[in-house]
């Protein structure tokens, strides 16, 4: 088994032995099979995460949905005002405080779920994996993101990491 001292350090420079290019190149891939699943439905990929973490949670503050799906308001404003846009999703001020912002999904967007109840199954099948190794995949990814995360807490502990800091990998 290769152990980082037994590679030649001009191996790690081989873009074939980088996991952040297996990664990005998978999830183009996916972004592609998605494309495709979701265009009945008039969504991107972006709005579709959107719209299954409204479905699974109904109303939330716009804050918890970018935690949820780790995206920062600038990004997830623009995906909600298309959604709103499309009918799917209703955005509101809250009465305690006029500075947050909440989103659930229309009856519109409530219908748009059972609509899109196939594209999960779709998405598997693309993968031509078992379900079990899918969800094995997903628990090593899962794995990888929380040592990921808590390697960035460590390098920077009050949370100042810089673009230009983060663009490796």
């Amino acid at each position: 088994m290769d152990t980082p001292r037994t590679v030649r350090d001009e191996d790690f420079l081989r873009l074939d032995h980088q996991i952040c290019f297996s990664l990005h190149a998978a999830t183009r891939a996916f972004n592609s099979v998605y494309r495709t699943a979701l265009k009945d439905l008039g969504l991107t990929y972006p709005q579709y995460l959107v719209m299954l973490v409204l479905w699974e949670h109904g109303e939330l503050p716009v804050k918890r949905i970018g935690e949820h799906l780790r995206l920062d308001s600038g990004t997830l404003s623009p995906l909600l005002k298309r959604l709103e846009a499309a009918g799917y999703v209703e955005r509101r001020r809250s009465a305690e405080d006029e500075r947050s912002v909440t989103a659930r999904p229309t009856p519109a967007g409530t219908e748009l779920r059972e609509r899109a109840l196939g594209v999960p199954r779709r998405i598997a099948a693309a993968t031509g994996m078992r379900l079990e190794e899918v969800r094995e995949l997903r628990a090593r990814l899962n794995e990888l993101t929380t040592a990921l995360d808590a390697a960035e807490s460590a390098a920077y502990p009050d949370g100042c990491a810089t673009e230009d800091d983060t663009a490796g990998g």
